[in-house]
C-alpha cells in the first residue's frame, strides 16, 4: 500500500510553492492536481510519473470529487508516492478534508503538506494587509460556494456581516448580489470599501476596487472567477492595477 500526500501548491505563483511540497513532487509516482494548478509546478513532477487532471471548476468537472478520492484509493494500491495536488491549502476550502477522511478509512497512510492560502497570498500581492493594527484586529475567511445539493445555505452572511473587521470571500463571485444585499442587511455599511482580486499573484493579476453599493454596478468582465472578494477598510492600501 503506498502513501498519499495532500499537497498545497498555492494560488498561483509557482514560487509560493513550499519546499517539502516540491521536494515530494519531484519524487512522486503519479499526481493528481487540480485545474487552477501552475504548469510551472506540475513541470516538476518526473516524466515517468502519471499525470492525472481532476480539475473541477464551475458547470465543468473533470472529475466529480467522489471519483477522484475512488481514484486516490485505487491509486494508493499500485503507486508507493502519490501526490494529490490541491491549490491554496489542501484544508482551506479544498476538500481535503474530506479525502483525508476517506483515504484514512481505506486505510491508506496521508500526509498533509500545507500550501499557501489564496485568502492570505492574494490580497498580500494586491498590497491589502487582511490585518493592521490601525484599521483590522480580526479577519473571517468564508465560502461563497457551498456544496452542490444543500437544502440550506450554511453561511448566515447577515450575521456575520460585523463579526469581523475583515471578509476575505473564497468564490463568490457568482454568488455576489445575494452576499452584498445580505451582508448591508446585518449592519454593514453601503459605503464599505471591496476588492474584487482576479488570478491573484499570477502575471494575469487584476485588482477591481469599488464599495458594497456599486459592486454590482461594475464591469461585468472585471468581476469574473477566480477571484478573492475582499470586504473592509484594509481595501484602501490596495494598488489597483
Amino acid at each position: 500500500m503506498g502513501k498519499v500526500y495532500l499537497i498545497g501548491a498555492g494560488p498561483g505563483d509557482p514560487g509560493l510553492l513550499t519546499v517539502k511540497g516540491k521536494g515530494i513532487l519531484t519524487h512522486c509516482d503519479v499526481v493528481v492536481y487540480d485545474a487552477l494548478v501552475s504548469p510551472d509546478i506540475l513541470d516538476l513532477v518526473p516524466l515517468t510519473a502519471v499525470k492525472i487532471n481532476a480539475g473541477k471548476r464551475r458547470g465543468s468537472h473533470t472529475l466529480l470529487q467522489e471519483d477522484t478520492t475512488a481514484l486516490l484509493i485505487s491509486l494508493a494500491q499500485t503507486h508507493a508516492v502519490v501526490a494529490r495536488l490541491k491549490g491554496g491549502d489542501p484544508f482551506v476550502f479544498g476538500r481535503g478534508g474530506e479525502e483525508m477522511q476517506a483515504l484514512q478509512q481505506a486505510g491508506i497512510e496521508v500526509e498533509v503538506v500545507p500550501g499557501v492560502t489564496a485568502g492570505v497570498a492574494v490580497p498580500a500581492y494586491a498590497g491589502i494587509p487582511i490585518t493592521h493594527r490601525d484599521h483590522s484586529s480580526s479577519v473571517l475567511f468564508v465560502t461563497g460556494h457551498e456544496s452542490a445539493g444543500k437544502y440550506q445555505p450554511s453561511v448566515d452572511w447577515a450575521a456575520i456581516a460585523t463579526a469581523a473587521d475583515t471578509l476575505v470571500i473564497y468564490m463568490g463571485i457568482h454568488n455576489l448580489p445575494t452576499i452584498t444585499t445580505q451582508l448591508q442587511a446585518g449592519g454593514l455599511s453601503p459605503d464599505t470599501p471591496v476588492a474584487i482580486i482576479r488570478w491573484g499573484t499570477t502575471p494575469q493579476q487584476t485588482t477591481l476596487i469599488t464599495t458594497l453599493n456599486q459592486l454590482l454596478e461594475a464591469d461585468p468582465d472585471l468581476v469574473k472567477p477566480p477571484a478573492v472578494v475582499v470586504v473592509g477598510h484594509v481595501v484602501g492600501f490596495a494598488v489597483q492595477i
